[in-house]
């Protein structure tokens, strides 16, 4: 039986169309956005922070909602229900990104017949990441599929490496996901930075941590690296003042040496699914200029002037 697929999550959807099983897609989030053929699909998602524009907005407003409610997004329960799906592919990691295992739970509680299966994410780390990819394969029963993009990412990220190694400098790297409040980024991004051929000056953490501005002021990162969870170039830029009207803003290494630089958090660092090689490519691009040039300038990535 061919499956009817939805999928929750912008980087579960490139997941399937990586496995090569866009065609099976039958509905999408509201954050699905690439490839671009998914924008025709139906729309199962909705978020309830309404109203809000900057990382502080954003911010209050979720605290609101999570204080008289579950969830900060709605699943269109009757549309599911249309679209009769074999398999929903949702996630377990984050509440507050996109939508939840329990909100899909509750959307097809009442279901009576075939339920679907559903198909839950969890990166924590490149390998969890594999791991998702691999698993959401074989629900799909096409195991091959999933070794095969697994493979392919795994080379890609390894060719780069190698080239990362030969550099004599290693910049210390401090990552921003969030402006305000400062949020430091865990997961699989200091295993990317350190593929790039860079050093997380962050705190350990093992997924992304509010920080402390006397926390990244005694770090003094070499370099600054800003993307924002679900943030576009464009809308960092205008949300940076959190920042930069910071007392402690020019007291920094990075800042001072004109090495801060704005990178699309919603098109490809926060996205833990097959564009994780692009965000690599992108990183070594700001990390080692000299060595590495994918294009990416202009269009995922730029300098800070100030």
């Amino acid at each position: 039986m061919t499956p009817r697929v939805v999928s929750l999550l912008p980087s579960a959807t490139e997941i399937v169309c990586a496995l090569g099983y866009e065609s099976s897609l039958v509905g999408r989030s509201h954050e699905c956005d690439f490839p671009r053929g998914v924008a025709c699909l139906p729309v199962c998602t909705e978020s309830k922070v309404h109203g809000a524009a900057t990382s502080e907005e954003i911010h209050a407003r979720v605290d609101a909602i999570l204080q008289h409610d579950l969830s900060v997004y709605r699943v269109d329960a009757e549309l599911l229900r249309r679209l009769a799906p074999t398999h929903i592919v949702t996630q377990v990691q984050c509440e507050v990104c996109a939508v939840s295992l329990k909100d899909v739970e509750a959307a097809i509680g009442g279901w009576s017949g075939v339920a679907p299966q559903i198909v839950p994410l969890n990166p924590q780390s490149l390998a969890d990441v594999f791991a998702d990819i691999e698993r959401t394969a074989a629900s799909l029963g096409d195991s091959a599929s999933g070794a095969a993009l697994v493979s392919r990412m795994r080379a890609e990220m390894d060719a780069i490496a190698r080239v990362a190694r030969e550099a004599a400098d290693k910049p210390r790297v401090a990552t921003i996901e969030w402006l305000a409040p400062l949020m430091t980024a865990g997961n699989w991004m200091p295993e990317l930075v350190a593929l790039a051929g860079g050093i997380d000056a962050g705190p350990a953490v093992s997924r992304s941590a509010w920080l402390e501005w006397n926390a990244l002021v005694e770090s003094d990162p070499d370099l600054l690296l800003i993307f924002p969870c679900g943030f576009g170039l464009d809308q960092i830029e205008r949300d940076l003042h959190h920042l930069t009207g910071r007392p402690q803003w020019r007291s920094l290494r990075a800042v001072r040496t004109g090495d801060v630089f704005l990178l699309d958090g919603n098109q490809y660092f926060n996205r833990p699914g097959p564009r994780l090689v692009d965000s690599l490519q992108i990183l070594a691009e700001v990390l080692h200029p000299d060595r590495f040039a994918f294009g990416f300038e202009g269009k995922a990535w730029k300098q800070w002037r100030g």
